[in-house]
C-alpha cells in the first residue's frame, strides 16, 4: 500500500511539471507602465521642543504594482500569464516639522524652512537621477515572472498573489530601491554640508 501511495505521490508530482511547463509557451513580454506619484507639501510646528534640531523633514514613499493577467485554456486546466504592469510609485508628501521656538515669519523660522526645502528637493532629484534606472528595473522584473498552471479559475487570484510577491521580491526592485536611498543619502548629507547652522546664527 505504502509503495502505491509513493507511486502516485511521484506520478502526481511529475504531472504537476509536465503541467507547468507546458504553460511556458504562453510565456509574453508584458506591457510595462510607470507612473510618477503626486506629492504635497505641509509645514508644521509640533507641540514638543526639538531639542537641538530647527526642523525636519519627514519623507513619504509610497509604490504600488497593478497586475493584470489573463488565461489560456490548457490541458487539465489554465495558463495564467502576466498580461500588463502599472506601476506607480513615488514620495507622495512632505511634512517639514519646524521648532516651536521659531515664530512664524521670523528670521529663524524662514532660515530653517529655506534649509528644510532644500532637503525636499533632494528627495525630488534623487528620484528624477534613478528615473530610467527604476522603469529598467520594474520591466526586468516584471519579464522574470512566468505563466503559472491551474487546474481551475478558482486559483486565479492566488496565483496573481503569488505574482505580486514574485515581482517585489525581484532582486532588480530590491536593488532599485536600495540605489533610491543611496541616492538621496548622498543628496541629503551634502545639503547639511551646505549649511551646518551658521546660516541660522546670523539671525538676530
Amino acid at each position: 500500500m505504502k509503495k502505491l501511495i509513493i507511486a502516485f505521490s511521484l506520478f502526481g508530482f511529475f504531472n504537476s511539471l509536465l503541467l507547468a511547463e507546458n504553460c511556458l509557451q504562453y510565456k509574453i513580454s508584458p506591457n510595462v507602465k510607470v507612473i510618477k506619484t503626486k506629492w504635497v507639501q505641509k509645514v508644521v510646528q509640533l507641540d514638543q521642543p526639538m531639542d537641538l534640531l530647527h526642523g525636519t523633514v519627514v519623507a513619504s514613499f509610497d509604490e504600488e504594482y497593478d497586475l493584470q493577467v489573463s488565461t489560456v485554456a490548457s490541458e487539465y486546466g489554465y495558463c495564467v500569464q502576466l498580461n500588463s504592469l502599472s506601476a506607480t510609485l513615488g514620495y507622495t508628501s512632505f511634512q517639514i516639522n519646524i521648532d516651536k521656538s521659531h515664530t512664524p515669519d521670523s528670521c529663524k523660522y524662514k532660515m530653517t524652512l529655506d534649509h528644510e526645502n532644500e532637503h525636499v528637493s533632494s528627495y525630488i532629484k534623487a528620484f528624477d537621477n534613478e528615473s530610467e534606472n527604476v522603469k529598467k528595473a520594474i520591466h526586468l522584473a516584471a519579464d522574470s515572472i512566468m505563466p503559472v498552471f491551474v487546474p481551475s479559475l478558482d486559483g486565479v487570484s492566488a496565483v496573481l498573489d503569488k505574482m505580486q510577491q514574485e515581482l517585489q521580491s525581484h532582486p532588480e526592485i530590491i536593488l532599485m530601491k536600495q540605489k533610491l536611498d543611496a541616492q538621496q543619502e548622498i543628496l541629503n548629507k551634502k545639503v547639511d554640508e551646505r549649511d551646518d547652522g551658521k546660516r541660522i546664527n546670523l539671525c538676530k
